[in-house]
């Protein structure tokens, strides 16, 4: 199990290693038009002011800060993670307020400078935005490995949680662990929102 999802992580990153600026830009634009053009509050049966969980991606991972503001600007309150010292463990969480906001964490992570809140904050949130290799339709994430997401998440449930891939890394099948938080939604740049799971 491990031996093949280390050889799926290989080749995923080694797609997105050959990605150039202008794709990346490309879909970063696309992902702010579709969220900016779904109305996530009616999608997610969420209020006004709701809270959203969702990260800064890192390298040629999908998303910007751009996605972010998006998200604020359509009425959300947006918690970013905040990786704590020691071994894999769950994650914390501040609030992002812009790219201003930000400054380089653990990791090379970009992590808000405000004031952290507990691992169960992310509970509260009416959808989770996760970065992820790739997903496929039964809802299986793809993750680094070291399993800080599927540790901060067990507890949220599935039809909250959504992986934010490349078009192409939507995939019929991956194989699942036992520790692995299935998702209910797929977010990519041309097909925006795709609901996970239902077959």
């Amino acid at each position: 199990m491990d031996t093949a999802k280390n050889t799926l992580r290989q080749r995923f990153r080694a797609r997105r290693d050959v990605l150039s600026p202008q794709v990346k830009a490309d879909a970063d634009e696309h992902l702010v038009i579709s969220l900016a053009n779904t109305d996530l509050h009616d999608h997610f049966s969420a209020s006004p002011g709701s809270l959203i969980a969702a990260y800064v991606p890192v390298g040629t991972e999908p998303g910007s800060t751009a996605v972010l503001d998006t998200l604020i600007a359509g009425g959300w309150d947006v918690l970013l993670p905040v990786v704590v010292p020691g071994p894999p463990a769950p994650l914390e969480w501040a609030r992002y307020s812009g790219p201003a906001s930000l400054r380089t964490g653990r990791f090379g992570l970009l992590e808000p400078t405000g004031p952290t809140q507990a691992p169960s904050a992310v509970e509260r949130s009416d959808v989770v935005l996760l970065p992820a290799l790739a997903v496929d339709r039964q809802g299986v994430r793809l993750g680094r490995g070291a399993g800080y997401y599927d540790r901060s998440v067990a507890g949220v449930p599935r039809e909250r949680l959504v992986a934010v891939v490349y078009d192409e890394e939507l995939v019929d099948q991956l194989p699942a662990g036992p520790f692995d938080v299935p998702m209910g939604w797929a977010l990519t740049p041309k097909r925006g929102f795709t609901r996970l799971g239902t077959t």
